[in-house]
């Protein structure tokens, strides 16, 4: 497996804090690969031979998920599990269950660590982390600790400054939306005449005063205004509602079940059992809309969900970026094949956006990576944190905006530039026919592709042992983000990097026997190229069966 550009920098920045200081935090949101890039700091951890290291979690789906992602990104390297069934340190990368772990006996058992890695690491101040960490400290003072989370602020207001003294770096959802990891947010900022009542809400420790909050809102006139909004720029979304209160959000869902469109209401005062049986019926039945209290803030990722309603201020843009981000993730037709997905509508009846900016205005990328992140002190809690965050990852202080954003922009007005992924990719992506809808990138284990047609772009690929497939359909932004992780999660790092020497030499005479006649008469064509157009003509019928299955669909959609 190799790691995408952003990926490399974050990893690199991370072990330079983590030499420093000891310990640092990292902020992936969703999209980012968060768990191939701490499976990669341990993995250069552990590159000292007698190393071992700890990642913990607190759940076990996801401690399965990071040994599954841990060993495809370090083949070779030992692993073993501590949880509810095994009590295992015998590999050099442990995984281990917090619940369990924190327990004085199996303590005890625990070896003298190098590292230890705390995944979801808004957790690392809970009683039970901050027992482990002490415990390994007691044993080997020298001890390194690296946190990973995509949501650093608790929302009962409790900073991680007591765990972690920096923060590495901090992948944007700007960044993954400009890669095309990420789909495009269209934002509607949507006046009901009450952002001045809003703006006057008082905030109590952790948010806004959201009885407050509901008083303004939860009338029936600014209701049917959401729902009459919602049909102009949602209809047919699957969509989640964030609101301020359960009453609120049982007074919305009832105006959307009366207007005809199906809704269930999610709070966390229901049955886990009920929770389950409401979000399967949105992602499975006939469910169109999810009214939500406080609960989808973070950790639910449906990835057809295309429209978020927002009927909520938020204190934070850690949590408006967190609602927003519910609907960004892009959409994989081998689990949702008749969803096309290209974008997310926002639809913002509070003050989020006017306080905080909207997403994409947030332009400024950072071209230089990798290499060292500029940094500045929180005046708050005295961390150092990366210099473009304006909210402290550490502990929640905010730098005021030098000037008000304009939430008026017109819809679509999104000023970000994209990410030339094709020269930023590890691979040579070569252009077939030299009218750019036909790109195709070849490593020993894997090639995939992207092809343009009626202004649809489809992208495909198939690995050794594996089919050809559909990749994503649609943008083509997305379509090349989704054919570069393709070749990055299939290939070495040694298999396929541009700067190869080899890429550049003649077709072999094997090649060159396979070639159409005006491929061999191109004595420029190289035998990387070579090899593009051979993995185009040896599966030419696949790919036009998959365009084709697929672009009917995008017709029908359209129609």
């Amino acid at each position: 497996m190799i790691l995408r550009p952003r990926q490399a920098a974050l990893v690199e920045r991370s072990l330079a804090a983590l030499r420093q200081h000891q310990n640092t935090l990292a902020v992936a949101p969703t999209g980012s690969g968060k768990t191939v890039m701490l499976s990669a700091v341990v993995g250069r951890v552990l590159a000292e031979p007698d190393a071992k290291a700890c990642v913990l979690a607190h759940r076990d789906e996801l401690t399965a998920q990071n040994q599954a992602k841990f060993a495809r990104v370090n083949p070779g390297v030992s692993t073993s599990v501590v949880d509810a069934d095994a009590k295992s340190w015998s590999g050099r990368a442990t995984f281990a269950m917090v619940p369990t772990l924190t327990r004085e006996a199996n303590l005890a058992q625990m070896p003298m660590l190098d590292l230890i890695v705390v995944d979801e690491a808004h957790h690392a101040t809970a009683a039970s982390y901050r027992r482990i960490l002490d415990a390994a400290r007691s044993k080997n003072n020298r001890l390194q600790v690296f946190g990973v989370t995509a949501t650093p602020n608790r929302g009962d207001g409790v900073g991680l400054r007591a765990v972690f003294s920096n923060v590495a770096d901090h992948i944007r959802l700007v960044e993954l939306i400009a890669s095309g990891h990420l789909v495009r947010p269209r934002t509607f900022v949507v006046d009901l005449g009450v952002q001045d009542e809003l703006s006057q809400v008082r905030r109590n420790a952790s948010d806004f005063d959201m009885s407050a909050v509901e008083a303004i809102l939860n009338t029936v006139p600014i209701t049917q205004q959401v729902i009459a909004h919602w049909r102009a720029q949602a209809d047919g979304r699957k969509t989640l509602v964030f609101c301020s209160t359960v009453a609120h959000a049982e007074d919305v869902a009832r105006a959307f079940g009366a207007a005809g469109i199906s809704s269930v209401v999610i709070h966390g005062e229901l049955p886990a059992a009920e929770r389950k049986a409401r979000l399967t019926a949105y992602e499975r039945g006939p469910i169109q809309v999810v009214v939500n209290v406080a609960v989808l803030t973070e950790g639910y990722d449906y990835t057809p969900t295309s429209c978020i309603v927002l009927l909520r201020p938020s204190s934070h843009k850690s949590t408006l970026i967190q609602m927003v981000g519910r609907g960004l993730r892009t959409v994989d037709p081998a689990e949702h094949p008749h969803v096309d997905k290209t974008d997310c509508v926002v639809l913002d009846f509070g003050t989020a956006s006017l306080m905080h900016g909207r997403l994409e205005e947030d332009t400024h990328l950072d071209g230089r990576e990798p290499g060292e992140a500029p940094t500045k002190e929180c005046p708050n809690c005295a961390g150092s944190v990366p210099l473009r965050v304006t909210e402290c990852p550490l502990c929640g202080y905010v730098w005021e905006p030098t000037e008000r954003p304009d939430a008026r922009l017109p819809v679509g007005a999104f000023a970000m530039t994209e990410i030339d992924l094709l020269s930023g990719s590890n691979f040579s992506w070569v252009d077939l026919f030299g009218a750019g809808d036909t790109l195709v990138a070849a490593g020993f284990e894997s090639w995939a592709g992207v092809f343009g047609i009626d202004g649809r772009w489809y992208a495909i690929g198939a690995a050794s042992g594996e089919p050809v497939r559909l990749l994503a359909h649609g943008d083509r932004l997305i379509g090349l983000a989704k054919a570069d992780d393709w070749l990055n999660a299939h290939e070495a790092a040694d298999a396929a990097h541009k700067t190869k020497r080899w890429l550049g030499e003649p077709p072999t005479d094997k090649q060159l026997a396979h070639l159409p006649p005006a491929a061999r008469q191109d004595f420029g064509l190289t035998r990387y190229q070579a090899s593009a157009h051979l993995c185009f003509r040896f599966n030419r019928s696949a790919i036009q069966r998959l365009i084709w299955q697929a672009h009917s669909g995008d017709l029908r959609s359209a129609a």
